[in-house]
């Protein structure tokens, strides 16, 4: 009998993914996932509660491995809040075009769309924190509760925000996603703009970009 191999939390990630890429379609049980890749079952289990919990540390990780490299990078410490943010969705977007067909398989070949979105809730809590870390600057309003309730709601629309990017990401058919990164550009302007209170001149651009890619797609 082949001796088990010994797993890492990375390894399990990984052969997971590897796994639902070449058979198109998940696991049937944990048991036949760490047979067929000869490691023990509760080793799975040390890490792991479920393949959705797996799912979910897919997507944690992407936005880690942004964090990472946006780390690494010396001008994006002395960048705005609103250059931090693209640089944030134009290497968060890197990171999944790299691994476009799993994510396609998980947010599009699942039927179940709340299963799908379940399958980001740690994404969302980190990027939420995220969004939180760059302190954008918003009217003051002079009472605790409606700071908290305009803080919460910038975290909220940023989060539609992003889901709304990625939807767009999924269907886009341009040559290198260009047509998502002009999405991600105009977006992101827009939402700045509207905080800082002159929001007219980027509304109208974003507006007509979506108006154009409406027409074209109908």
């Amino acid at each position: 009998m082949a001796k088990k191999k010994k797993i890492t939390k990375d390894d399990i990630i990984s052969l997971y993914m590897e796994y639902v890429l070449e058979q198109n379609k998940n696991p049937s049980s944990v048991y036949s996932f760490a047979k067929v890749n000869n490691f023990e079952e509760a080793v799975f289990y040390q890490h792991f509660s479920s393949f959705d919990t797996v799912e979910k540390e897919v997507f944690k990780n992407f936005f880690k491995n942004t964090i990472n490299a946006l780390k690494k990078s010396k001008e994006y410490i002395n960048y705005n809040n609103r250059n931090k943010l693209l640089s944030f969705y134009f290497t968060f977007f890197e990171n999944l075009t790299a691994n476009r067909s799993y994510v396609v398989h998980v947010l599009q070949g699942n039927k179940n769309q709340l299963k799908a979105l379940k399958s980001l809730k740690e994404l969302k809590k980190d990027f939420c924190e995220f969004i939180e870390s760059l302190e954008i600057e918003t009217i003051d309003l002079k009472e605790d509760r409606l700071e908290k309730f305009q803080q919460r709601s910038i975290k909220e629309s940023a989060w539609f925000q992003l889901l709304t990017t990625i939807k767009f990401w999924l269907e886009d058919t341009s040559s290198s996603f260009e047509k998502t990164d002009i999405f991600i550009e105009k977006s992101i302007n827009a939402s700045f703009d509207l905080i800082d209170n002159t929001p007219i001149k980027s509304i109208l651009d974003f507006g007509k970009f979506l108006f154009k890619e409406k027409i074209h797609t109908n």
